[in-house]
């Protein structure tokens, strides 16, 4: 019996020490019935397009952020394609528009944890003076939204991201404190 003693009394503490562990890997919920991480943040851009160098069809222009975004960030563009600052009609790029002759312009863009490049890009030379139009005085709506990789299918289906609008009442933008990124 004195020998199997000390094996019950280590079989006993190992019980104890278990049983005794809160770590349970359950998430803890600090506010219940609050959604804390779907932050978004929105700017207004008026990039100031040149030309790309030997293409007479492609115009770029760079935007740099305020601050870095954080890796798990995504960029939506909108592009200001009617009405006016009061009442905007916003298309999510990248987008086709036509000229009279029916050549495309297509606005594009792409972006980096620094910054953000928009481009346009057609079929016809848009270096002439009267092609202008399609990348001059252009507004654009940069929205940065995060992007969870663990969330649900049917929360990230709840979100039209080509509806501008859907996208601002999802993420909380207030769009009146919208400012312009420089």
């Amino acid at each position: 019996m004195k020998k199997i003693l000390p094996f019950i009394l280590l079989a006993g503490i190992g019980f104890l020490s278990y049983s005794c562990d809160n770590s349970n890997n359950d998430p803890v919920v600090v506010n219940p019935g609050q959604d804390n991480d779907t932050v978004g943040l929105a700017f207004d851009a008026y990039p100031i397009f040149t030309k790309a160098p030997d293409n007479n069809r492609l115009f770029q222009s760079k935007q740099l952020f305020k601050n870095p975004l954080v890796k798990s960030d995504v960029v939506l563009i909108y592009m200001q394609v009617d009405g006016t600052n009061d009442t905007p009609v916003w298309r999510i790029l990248p987008y086709t528009r036509f000229a009279p002759d029916g050549s495309p312009v297509d606005y594009s863009y792409d972006f980096s944890k620094f910054d953000v490049v928009f481009s346009v890009n057609s079929t016809m030379d848009l270096t002439t003076s009267a092609n202008s139009v399609y990348y001059t005085n252009k507004r654009f709506r940069v929205v940065i939204v995060p992007a969870d990789p663990a969330a649900k299918s049917t929360a990230a289906a709840a979100v039209d991201y080509s509806n501008y609008n859907s996208v601002i009442k999802h993420y909380k933008i207030d769009e009146s404190k919208i400012k312009t990124l420089n």
